[in-house]
């Protein structure tokens, strides 16, 4: 894949997997730890120096929607600082390997190499994006609809509200909740069914 240079205020499904597809998640605790990470790392304060951190945060990339399967994980960034994704998502290679070797006392990399990053260059790419990262969970047949505690569909239907993910970009263009959800639910099984384009799947 070619090297993408990411703009500030625009969109890009980010995407990376365990290295020989391993598992990169083994247990809650690692989900947990992730989602912390996405959380903790967004920000322009070193991770070292993120409890100390006073004032408003200064972020580093909007995150639009995200989903953790058990050996590759998904996002929808929108940049918001010069070279924001890619410091964003050092993080997250450099913390998350560091914590889980420790934690299986391992060593070497976890990850297949540098994240994969696409352009997400139309409005209609970016909405049926929502629902295959949103619902990446079922399309893979890990669980069934609606019942994937680690993914950010939960922020869509109004069941979890916190700093972490803003839906808002996405939700603003439907009437409510329920159309949203029609529309994810409906898309999420046309992808599992294989009849979209292929460029929506970076697997």
């Amino acid at each position: 894949m070619r090297k993408t240079n990411f703009a500030n205020d625009e969109y890009y499904h980010v995407y990376n997997r365990g290295t020989d597809k391993r598992k990169i998640f083994l247990d809650y605790k690692d989900y947990d730890r992730f989602i912390k990470s996405l959380d903790e790392f967004n920000s322009e304060t070193p991770a070292w120096k993120f409890e100390f951190e006073v004032g408003p945060r200064i972020r580093l990339v909007e995150i639009i929607a995200y989903c953790l399967n058990p050996n590759h994980y998904h996002l929808i960034l929108k940049q918001l600082k010069e070279n924001g994704i890619t410091e964003f998502m050092r993080k997250i290679g450099t913390g998350y390997t560091m914590y889980f070797n420790k934690k299986n006392e391992r060593n070497g990399v976890l990850f297949q190499g540098k994240f994969k990053a696409i352009h997400i260059d139309s409005n209609e790419y970016l909405l049926y994006l929502s629902a295959y990262v949103n619902q990446n969970n079922f399309i893979h047949g890990y669980t069934k609809k609606n019942s994937w505690k680690y993914s950010s569909l939960d922020y869509y239907f109004g069941k979890k509200q916190n700093d972490i993910c803003n839906p808002s970009s996405i939700l603003g263009q439907f009437r409510n909740e329920n159309d949203y959800r029609e529309f994810v639910c409906d898309n999420a099984q046309h992808l599992k069914e294989k009849k979209q384009l292929e460029k929506y799947l970076l697997e």
